[in-house]
């Protein structure tokens, strides 16, 4: 194939292009986009991009994983982490090593985050034609395993011939660094063509400087805006992930200051504002604090910045109701900006943010609504300090005292990263972030299995900073491998698994229910003996520094000693699956069935029913 000047193979084009392609850093100076490559090999890969990686590894470094939903997770917490400025690439081969990344694919998109999928695919040329591995449709001959892709990815594309990576990769570009469409891009990468060879443009592999858009509102909505603030009673502002894509956190913080008004924080947004911020209120929504629901409640106008309000966020569209309400969404997507019936202002949160500073100076909300919430606020206060504080005697710990241990033990600057199971709404509830980037919990898709892999890309991201990941025994079990990765490529995590004995969270979401204990925590799943697990000398034979600990004062001791050692640290502590914080929180649309044999289903039925009166 001809096409320029440069005799490259398909792989060795795309590698060379991935690795020119740059982005301002955090110093204004550029820096690679792609920070690396995830590679698990196969039949479908190796030969093709594993030879031009291997060939460019100083340009492209690459990482080896042992699980390629695993190693794709660290590649989005990476780029969550970076706050969407730079990004990692992930390679398989054709048959489950892609299809074990469609999970992932489904959270970056859910999530908002860039990913660049490169799984290898079956023989454009069809020669030998069903090839290993090959997922065969009878009435369609262009399907393959990877078509899994493409509801979950926000661009997606078929290798078929080898200059057609001079379309394609531009195109994944811009999608991967455009802030509206920013998500999981997937190039299913025919093995064939890989190794193909053509002659390519040099120019095109010229390094590229892209910058992030941060389009401004429209004059008009934005000046609408300003007109409903200053006519506000009540006001509130939610605070998204946008915010901190934006690295608008000065700025919310200083609109506040200036005005008052005070701030809830999505799972996304927690960490816009320090947690002592006057203006902070903290969670909102399902797993919110008392104060920032109350708010919630009393409301006369809420400004989400940056939000893409899931359920837990609005309480299932029951927290934020009433006629005399105003919803008004400010989001870089026109997708979110018309979500709930909102009144949409389409712009970068902080171009938003950094434009109404000056058309409210001299506002601030009115007194009586700051007196308002002095209360509530101080009634929060009491409950974390008695959901956080040490246990009395010899009762399980709760996961709130946990975690009250890891917050008063962790650096200033430490990264929490989480993700599934009751721990998310505890760490949402009660965890006070010190410094922004500090809470990295994915919620949006809440994968069990994100966690340890979501620490690793966190602490590639952010290697200066203590990176605790916590973890509950149920998802430990389900994804565990990169505890190895970690220790092999010499990066210091600590993960603290909390023992619950089976799946707590959802245990206790049964019950509340109505149903009855069944097949969640092991002692009631269908079993001939109950498994002796030692989580503490599995972690140990994947290279950390492991032990048991057996209340509160000796995990603050092992945290202690972990934060001044190096390597992998992982401890373990039995917990109560039955415990968590009652304070706070808002009602979650749960559907209960309308016919049962258990009067406490139908309990739970009735109650719902009155529930869903209050949707919106």
């Amino acid at each position: 194939m001809t096409v320029g000047g440069l005799r490259l193979t398909a792989a060795q084009a795309t590698v060379r292009y991935l690795a020119a392609q740059l982005v301002e850093g955090t110093d204004g100076r550029p820096v690679p986009y792609f920070a690396g490559c995830w590679a698990i090999f196969g039949h479908g890969n190796v030969a093709g991009l594993g030879e031009a990686l291997q060939a460019s590894q100083d340009a492209l470094p690459t990482y080896r994983a042992h699980n390629e939903q695993a190693m794709a997770h660290a590649a989005i917490a990476f780029a969550k982490q970076a706050r969407r400025r730079r990004a990692m690439v992930c390679t398989t081969s054709i048959g489950p090593g892609a299809t074990n990344m469609v999970t992932a694919a489904a959270l970056a998109h859910v999530n908002r985050l860039p990913v660049l999928f490169l799984p290898g695919d079956v023989y454009a040329s069809r020669r030998p034609d069903p090839v290993l591995q090959q997922v065969e449709d009878f009435s369609d001959g262009t399907v393959s395993a990877n078509d899994c892709f493409r509801p979950v990815s926000r661009y997606f594309d078929r290798l078929t011939r080898a200059e057609q990576i001079l379309d394609a990769l531009p195109k994944a570009m811009a999608v991967l660094t455009d802030p509206a469409a920013c998500g999981p891009v997937t190039l299913a990468f025919c093995q064939d063509v890989q190794a193909e060879a053509c002659e390519y443009p040099e120019d095109f592999f010229a390094p590229r400087l892209w910058r992030v858009r941060r389009p401004p509102a429209d004059p008009y909505d934005l000046a609408d805006l300003v007109v409903r603030i200053r006519g506000a009673r009540r006001p509130l502002i939610i605070a998204g992930g946008g915010v901190l894509y934006a690295g608008a956190e000065a700025l919310l913080a200083d609109l506040g200051a200036a005005t008052g008004i005070p701030v809830a924080e999505t799972q996304a947004g927690k960490g816009a504002l320090p947690w002592d911020h006057p203006s902070n209120l903290g969670a909102v929504g399902v797993t919110g604090t008392g104060v920032a629901n109350a708010a919630a409640a009393e409301a006369d106008l809420i400004i989400g910045i940056g939000t893409r309000l899931q359920d837990f966020t609005t309480g299932s569209r029951a927290l934020f109701q009433g006629a005399a309400r105003t919803l008004v969404q400010v989001n870089v997507a026109v997708h979110d900006a018309a979500k709930q019936g909102a009144v949409g202002v389409v712009g970068d949160a902080g171009a938003v943010l950094a434009a109404l500073a000056p058309l409210l100076a001299g506002w601030r909300v009115p007194a009586d609504w700051t007196r308002a919430l002095a209360g509530p606020a101080a009634d929060w206060d009491r409950a974390w300090q008695a959901a956080m504080a040490a246990p009395e005697g010899n009762a399980l710990p709760t996961d709130a005292q946990v975690l009250g241990a890891l917050w008063r033990q962790a650096a200033e600057d430490a990264v929490v990263v989480c993700a599934a199971g009751g721990l998310p709404g505890e760490l949402h509830k009660l965890w006070r972030v010190r410094r922004p980037g500090g809470y990295h919990v994915e919620y949006g898709y809440s994968c069990m299995g994100y966690e340890i892999a979501g620490g690793l890309g966190a602490k590639m991201a952010e290697p200066a900073r203590d990176v605790h990941v916590v973890v509950g025994d149920g998802s430990y079990l389900m994804m565990n491998s990169e505890i190895a990765t970690a220790a092999m490529l010499g990066l210091k995590l600590t993960i603290t698994v909390l023992d619950n004995r089976g799946y707590g969270c959802i245990n206790r979401l049964q019950r509340a229910t109505g149903g009855a204990p069944f097949n969640n925590l092991l002692a009631d799943t269908r079993h001939a003996t109950l498994p002796a697990i030692d989580l503490a000398a599995h972690a140990a034979s994947l290279g950390a520094t492991a032990r048991k600990v057996a209340d509160i004062a000796a995990l603050e001791a092992a945290l202690a000693d972990a934060r001044s050692g190096t390597g992998v640290h992982v401890i373990v502590i039995d917990t109560d699956p039955a415990a968590s914080t009652a304070a706070g929180g808002a009602w979650w649309d749960v559907a209960v069935p309308e016919v049962s044999d258990r009067a406490s289903v139908r309990q739970a039925r009735a109650a719902y029913d009155e529930k869903t009166k209050d949707q919106r």
